[in-house]
């Protein structure tokens, strides 16, 4: 090997550990932070694995309390949740409790526990009728009218039509199911009840084919 090879050898090496002294400390510092990075990472992943835990937990404590009609505690559980960071299991929990209030005839409370929903979007559209519905059931149409809003899909208006006839305004009542048909489906199941009830306050059922034309 050439003396002039040997010297650029030694000069190379000499640069490297001069460049390894200057920055030796960041990329000590890089892996330090990027070790740090990663066992926080598992530590969030444990956490987060825990609350889920915890929560189908509490989620299976209101299914058992609701099998054996316990209400109160049910409604405890739920409340324990929606406390936490249980997201789904949260909003089924509230749902079922919900449900079975509606069927023990204690619409107030089921009013309260679809209101603790933090819900947005189709889900909140969704959410808001049903406690519009509720709210009808328990003599407050203006409630529930003030809730809808100007809501124009079918449920909406159909709910809306409800909270009139509550109200006996059966005209503007009237307007509203006849919109509510019109934009539903001809098959669809909850068709015959509306028609029902558009007849019942002096309305007539067109054809279908005529509706949507």
């Amino acid at each position: 090997m050439a003396i002039n090879d040997l010297l650029d050898e030694h000069e190379q090496s000499e640069r490297v550990r001069t460049w390894l002294r200057q920055n030796g400390a960041g990329i000590l510092g890089g892996v330090v932070l990027a070790l740090a990075l990663i066992g926080g990472w598992q530590w969030w992943q444990k956490q987060q694995l825990g609350k889920l835990a915890e929560a189908n937990s509490r989620y299976e404590a209101v299914s058992r309390s609701l099998q054996s009609k316990d209400l109160d505690e049910a409604a405890r559980e739920v409340a324990a949740l929606e406390g936490g960071k249980a997201g789904i299991y949260a909003d089924l929990a509230a749902l079922e409790l919900a449900k079975a209030q509606v069927e023990a005839g204690k619409y107030d409370d089921a009013i309260k526990t679809l209101r603790g929903l933090k819900v947005e979007g189709e889900f909140k559209t969704l959410i808001d009728q049903r406690i519009a519905r509720l709210l009808v059931e328990t003599g407050k149409p203006e409630e529930a009218l003030s809730l809808l809003g100007d809501t124009e899909d079918s449920a909406g208006l159909e709910i809306r039509g409800d909270a009139l006839v509550a109200q006996d305004k059966r005209e503007q009542a009237r307007d509203l199911y006849k919109q509510s048909l019109g934009k539903l489906d001809v098959a669809a199941p909850q068709r015959r009840l509306l028609e029902i009830k558009l007849m019942d306050v002096g309305g007539s059922v067109a054809d279908p084919a005529a509706e949507n034309i």
